[in-house]
C-alpha cells in the first residue's frame, strides 16, 4: 500500500497520523517507509527524537520527484507511507501520483471542509493519468462528546467523489507526548483511546486498499 497524507491546510495533525498509521503497520509486522516530503522536516524530527531501535524506515524526500522514485524506494517494503507537504504545489502533484491512496486529514471545522476543495481538485486531476486512484477523509482531531465530527463528516458528503471514512481520531495530549519522545502512540500509552483509534483507522485504510487490488 502507498499512502499519501495531503491536506493545504496547516495544523490538522497530518504527520501524526503518518507516524503513527506507519507505526502501527510495523507493529504488525510489515515493513514499512515513511517519506518525509514536507520541507519542514517534522517526521524527520520525531526520528531524531528517538531513542529506541527505529519502528521503520524515514528519509526525507520534499521534491517534485516521489512519482518517478516510488518504485525504487518501495521495492524492500510493504507499505510505503507519504507526509506530504502543507501546500498545493508540484511537490504535491507528485505526491499523489506516487500514491495508491490519497488521505486528507480534516479537523471538525468549516475552513477544514472549504480547504479540502484544492487538494480534491488535485486528486481529480490526477485521476486523469491513474484512474485508480482513490482518496478518503479521515476526521482528525476531533474534540470528545461533540457532534462536530458528524457535523462535519456531512458537509464533507459534498465532495462526491471522495467518502468520508467511518473511523475519527480525537484531541489527545498523547499524541504531542509521544511525538516529543519519536515514539507511536501504542508505544507510549499501550491499550489508552489514542492507540485504539488509530488501530481502527489502519483496518479501515487497509479495506480502502483492499478494494484497489
Amino acid at each position: 500500500m502507498r499512502l499519501a497524507f495531503l491536506n493545504q491546510k496547516g495544523g490538522v495533525g497530518k504527520t501524526t497520523l503518518a507516524v503513527n498509521c506507519a507505526g502501527e503497520l510495523a507493529r504488525r509486522g510489515a515493513r514499512v517507509l515513511l517519506i518525509d516530503a514536507d520541507p519542514q522536516g517534522s517526521a524527520l524530527d520525531w526520528a531524531a527524537a528517538r531513542t529506541a531501535d527505529p519502528l521503520f524506515a524515514v528519509v526525507g524526500l520534499p521534491r517534485p520527484t516521489i512519482h518517478k522514485e516510488i518504485d525504487g524506494l518501495a521495492r524492500d517494503y510493504d507499505h510505503v507511507v507519504i507526509d506530504g507537504p502543507p501546500r498545493v504545489t508540484d511537490l504535491a502533484r507528485s505526491a499523489i501520483m506516487a500514491a495508491d491512496l490519497v488521505v486528507i486529514p480534516v479537523q471538525p471545522s468549516p475552513y477544514d471542509v472549504w480547504s479540502a476543495a484544492e487538494v480534491i481538485s488535485l486528486v481529480d486531476d490526477a485521476r486523469i493519468i491513474k484512474e485508480k486512484l482513490k482518496s478518503v477523509f479521515a476526521i482528525n482531531r476531533k474534540i470528545v462528546g461533540t457532534a462536530i465530527g458528524r457535523d462535519v463528516a456531512d458537509a464533507l458528503a459534498a465532495y462526491e467523489t471522495t467518502p468520508v471514512l467511518v473511523s475519527a481520531v480525537a484531541q489527545r495530549v498523547i499524541f504531542a507526548e509521544s511525538a516529543a519522545t519519536g515514539r507511536a502512540v501504542w508505544e507510549a500509552h499501550p491499550g489508552g483511546p489514542a492507540e485504539a483509534e488509530i488501530a481502527v483507522l489502519v483496518n479501515e485504510l487497509l479495506q480502502v486498499q483492499e478494494m484497489l487490488s
